[in-house]
């Protein structure tokens, strides 16, 4: 705007001083500055003309270390050229979206994809696309707004944890055991030739005809243990900033967890003491596996319920024979009894337990380094005072029998929950 209002000054003390002067040489500076401004008006308003242009988005969702693939399209169905245009989609994604210039000629197409890293979890949006023209001297500057925005959701990071078992309550079928059962369960997994008193509705179809003699299903006992997941994020207890803060790393502890309990057929429910207590009901399959995912893509570390508080409004939902995963960094001892108290009412209970002095170290090395210190100035002999409680807490729950699991901020989960 401002260089607009000094081309428009400029413009009118040129013609005063022609007409006042009469000088040929000012009238042909005035014709040439009708020809050149009058010229980047036309054809910065033909730039957009007669112009095509969308993008697609190939998913709206996806984990943390996917990629998500956008296709551009460009198409001049004019006769005149573009010889520049500017292309860009503003997003809150962490990496971007980069923009592009290019020309394009007349009756010309062009196409691109571009790759983007999800690198946090969360919820992001991608703005509509905006395309930008103008005239080679930048007088004028003309832009379009194409399509709309769309949401884009990012989950936390899913880690395969193969050894991971939740361990067994006191109830029949609670366990993860192959055990052969004459009643029917959703666990079919070989089949065998017919004997007298099979039930018909066990034939396998496909096997009869393959194998010429009939066969019939065999089963497996049903795994019936559910598991409940407390995950503490109050704000007091975290410590580390980024992927390999407390947050992140319980929140990839979570997601693990869940995944291989809906894997293994079983129900799943949760509790969040994020900003505020949120509870997901027990539920099993793809439509609660989507749930957990999108409930865990949104938290923060921001709680001010204390885990003693999860836990006491956890423990009616609860029921005998599920499976309890605290998944904390708190170093408070308060909530070990609460957490024992369920282990007489028939529930297992098992405690992923953040390393915080793992997690102070890495602290002070990432600002050792940020310093310009060496890096032997941060590797100090002398023990946290955190290590003291944390050792306290293993402790305590080693007195009721509790089983722990310790997570450090590089440590694979793979590797830490192994049994």
């Amino acid at each position: 705007m401002f260089r607009r209002i000094q081309l428009l000054l400029l413009c009118a003390i040129l013609v005063i001083t022609a007409f006042s002067t009469g000088w040929p040489f000012l009238f042909y500076l005035v014709y040439l500055g009708v020809l050149v401004i009058g010229g980047s008006y036309v054809l910065t308003r033909l730039g957009l003309a007669d112009l095509e242009a969308g993008y697609a988005v190939n998913q709206l969702s996806g984990h943390v270390g996917e990629n998500i693939r956008v296709t551009y399209t460009l198409r001049n169905t004019s006769r005149l050229a573009k010889p520049w245009l500017e292309v860009h989609n503003p997003t809150s994604l962490p990496a971007g979206l980069p923009g592009r210039a290019m020309a394009l000629g007349r009756r010309a197409e062009r196409s691109w994809l571009i790759r983007t890293p999800l690198t946090r979890r969360g919820h992001f949006r991608i703005e509509p696309l905006q395309i930008r023209t103008g005239d080679p001297f930048g007088f004028f500057e003309s832009s379009a707004s194409v399509g709309s925005g769309v949401n884009v959701t990012v989950y936390p990071r899913l880690e395969p944890v193969p050894l991971w078992r939740l361990p067994s309550a006191n109830l029949d079928g609670s366990q993860a055991m192959r055990e052969r059962t004459l009643q029917s369960t959703p666990l079919a997994t070989t089949v065998r030739p017919w004997a007298p008193g099979d039930a018909f509705n066990r034939i396998h179809w496909k096997s009869t005809a393959r194998h010429g003699e009939i066969q019939v299903k065999e089963f497996d006992l049903e795994q019936t243990a559910d598991a409940w997941l407390i995950l503490d994020l109050d704000r007091s207890a975290q410590r580390g900033s980024g992927d390999e803060s407390t947050v992140e790393v319980a929140v990839r502890a979570a997601a693990a967890v869940a995944d291989k309990a809906l894997v293994e057929n079983r129900a799943v429910g949760m509790t969040i003491n994020a900003h505020r207590l949120a509870q997901l009901q027990p539920d099993r399959g793809g439509r609660q596996h989507l749930k957990v995912m999108q409930l865990l893509a949104a938290v923060e570390g921001d709680g001010s319920t204390p885990l003693i508080e999860a836990l006491t409004v956890s423990l009616p939902r609860i029921r005998r024979g599920m499976t309890a995963v605290v998944i904390t960094a708190s170093l408070d001892r308060t909530w070990v009894k609460p957490l024992a108290t369920m282990q007489t009412r028939g529930i297992a209970c098992v405690v992923v337990a953040l390393d915080i002095p793992a997690f102070e170290r890495r602290e002070l090395e990432a600002a050792a380094r940020r310093a310009g210190a060496p890096d032997d100035a941060s590797q100090s002999t002398e023990p946290l005072p955190s290590a003291q409680q944390a050792r306290a807490l293993r402790h305590a729950l080693a007195e009721f029998d509790i089983r722990v699991y310790q997570v450090g901020p590089t440590t694979p989960l793979a590797e830490a929950l192994a049994s």
